[in-house]
């Protein structure tokens, strides 16, 4: 099994649920009592899952291919709620789409508000959340190994809660009418499907509005790339960890959580970083990078036991394909 751990980012419990200790507790408490919109749209994922590409994707569908212009821009029409606090979903442009990382029980929910959920395996999840962990300068992990990460999240101890208690939660919501369960594998392989799929579920006249204009579904799948994405959306976080805001002449509003979160590196002599990889490499199967045949043994074993009793296990067949029978191959 996996070890006791002893070095850890910084971490708050609310509630008994585990967030960065930069985030404020007035707004993740006002985020659970957030009452759900019948046309809200919400973005769920548990971190590290693609839940920027799919904003980015939303955002352009609902705006017929107008792109997040600032990080303040991005904050406005897709808040992620935990962090800024429920006034920014109150204040939000629509149509918008409001991100959380919360388990089915604790999200706001209406019966006619739409979920996209999109789920990664939780081997390129560790390693993704990994790397976010040490690149954000609140969260004081800089130095942390993957050896030390990995234990971290074998025992749902990372921010967000455990992985397979997330997944679960909304697995089995996914055929619900306003859930679309999704998967960060399957978008990689079909993007142009994933895309249509999007906007089907948000309405068929975005679906009729892409598959009558191929111009503007080029002009999306260009802007949800991830080149496109690796430039503009770093640079929006950037801008975001640097203090810098570029456009609050035209938006004074900046949310209670990110002013907390300004206040916190500031209090605390945190400095932001010279380089932001908020979408490193999205891809499918770095995990073969990072995992020693003990880890893939061990994460196996946690797997098979919380999905047991689900077919969980078929959203990614070969996900243990380096673990037989209990013998690394």
């Amino acid at each position: 099994m996996a070890q006791n751990v002893n070095v850890r980012p910084a971490y708050q419990e609310i509630d008994g649920f585990i967030l960065p200790r930069s985030f404020s507790s007035n707004c993740f408490r006002g985020t659970l009592t957030y009452k759900a919109r019948d046309d809200d749209i919400f973005i769920v994922t548990f971190p590290k899952c693609g839940t920027t590409w799919v904003q980015h994707i939303v955002h352009n569908i609902l705006h017929k291919g107008k792109s997040f212009e600032s990080f303040q821009d991005f904050q406005r029409y897709s808040p992620f709620m935990e962090m800024t606090g429920p006034e920014a979903a109150v204040r939000m442009p629509r149509p918008g789409a409001i991100k959380t990382h919360l388990p089915f029980h604790l999200n706001p929910y209406s019966p006619k508000a739409k979920y996209i959920y999109v789920a990664r395996n939780p081997k390129d999840t560790c390693v993704s959340f990994y790397y976010h962990t040490k690149m954000i300068p609140p969260y004081e992990f800089a130095n942390g190994t993957f050896d030390e990460y990995f234990n971290i999240f074998i025992n749902g101890e990372n921010y967000f809660g455990d992985y397979f208690d997330h997944l679960l939660s909304w697995y089995e919501h996914r055929n619900d009418s306003n859930v679309l369960f999704i998967t960060y594998e399957d978008m990689k392989i079909d993007k142009r499907g994933a895309i249509l799929k999007i906007a089907s579920f948000l309405g068929k006249e975005y679906e009729d509005m892409l598959l009558t204009d191929e111009k503007l579904m080029e002009k999306i799948l260009f802007q949800t790339s991830v080149e496109y994405m690796k430039k503009y959306a770093n640079d929006h976080m950037h801008s975001f960890l640097s203090g810098k805001s570029e456009d609050v002449e035209k938006n004074p509003y900046i949310p209670e959580g990110i002013q907390h979160i300004n206040q916190y590196m500031k209090n605390n002599n945190i400095k932001p970083p010279e380089e932001v990889n908020f979408v490193r490499k999205a891809v499918v199967g770095d995990w073969k990078n990072h995992f020693t045949p003990e880890q893939s043994r061990i994460l196996k074993e946690k797997f098979q036991e919380k999905t047991k009793g689900t077919d969980i296990s078929n959203l990614w067949p070969n996900l243990h394909e380096d673990v037989k029978d209990d013998t690394i191959i």
